[in-house]
């Protein structure tokens, strides 16, 4: 039966077209975004997910470049120590050489020992980096490594510690040891032996700081990793199959043309009407 008040073909025509706009838009949204979880209508358990993941990724990105600045500064201290530990080694050599040697020698040697605690100073001074100073001090020194999120959500930080190290302590033990007045054996040992501790106190602190920019280092390749890992999951959530987009978007157009065509057809009903009055 045919209708000039109610074309059912048109109807259906028109509403399988709406549909097939609608697919059509969305797969044309997901291949200009790369999406196919943009917002909360499209799945929402996914992209609450997706959305705290990026955001935990973002604060290890943020902690691994704070991680950055202190391993630096670390590195300094480091290089710092090392560099006390082989001036205080040639200090103790040369205070070896004047055990048992005359007046003149030690005068000698002690103008060498000056210079060597000079040079070490120096190094001490230098020996930070944007105004980190670690190489003066005993204090514990504490670094944000990470974080930790539990069930509810919440979040922890993750923290490692070290210890600042004292070389302008071993400086001044070091400038503090005169040959000049050393007029005996038993204090020429002496000498010896707290240059000795000098040394031994600098190879510790090479040791702490080279355990401690380890232990930096180890977790900023941890952090690189770990936010590769959320990242890539975080994709497997939300990113879109761009072959499958493609693919789909084309059939969509063929179903497009077919439900445009199938409106056109059903729209010429009412004028098949009025041709039969003519």
């Amino acid at each position: 039966m045919s209708s000039i008040h109610t074309n059912a073909s048109a109807m259906s025509a028109l509403s399988t077209l709406r549909n097939i706009n609608n697919s059509l838009a969305s797969t044309q949204d997901r291949i200009s975004s790369g999406l196919k979880i943009a917002s909360g209508k499209d799945n929402a358990a996914y992209f609450s997910i997706s959305e705290t993941m990026s955001s935990d990724s973002r604060i290890y990105k943020a902690i691994d470049e704070s991680l950055t600045l202190t391993q630096n500064s670390i590195s300094a201290a480091r290089l710092g120590a090392e560099t006390v530990k082989d001036l205080a080694s040639e200090f103790v050599e040369r205070v070896a050489f004047a055990q048992g040697g005359t007046e003149e020698t030690r005068t000698e040697v002690q103008a060498e020992l000056d210079e060597l605690a000079a040079r070490i100073q120096t190094t001490i001074d230098q020996a930070t980096f944007n105004g980190s100073d670690l190489v003066n001090g005993t204090s514990a020194v504490t670094v944000v490594t990470g974080i930790s999120r539990d069930a509810a959500g919440s979040i922890t930080t993750t923290t490692v510690s070290f210890d600042q190290q004292d070389l302008g302590a071993i400086q001044s033990t070091l400038a503090g040891i005169d040959l000049t007045t050393a007029s005996t054996t038993a204090l020429m040992e002496t000498a010896l032996q707290n240059a000795e501790g000098a040394l031994s106190d600098a190879i510790d602190s090479a040791t702490a700081f080279g355990i401690a920019e380890k232990s930096v280092e180890m977790q900023k390749e941890f952090l690189s990793e770990l936010t590769d890992k959320i990242d890539a999951g975080v994709g497997g959530m939300v990113d879109a199959n761009m072959e499958e987009e493609a693919a789909r978007l084309q059939a969509l157009q063929v179903q497009q043309q077919l439900a445009t065509q199938s409106l056109s057809i059903a729209n010429q009903s009412p004028q098949n009407i009025l041709s039969l009055f003519r």
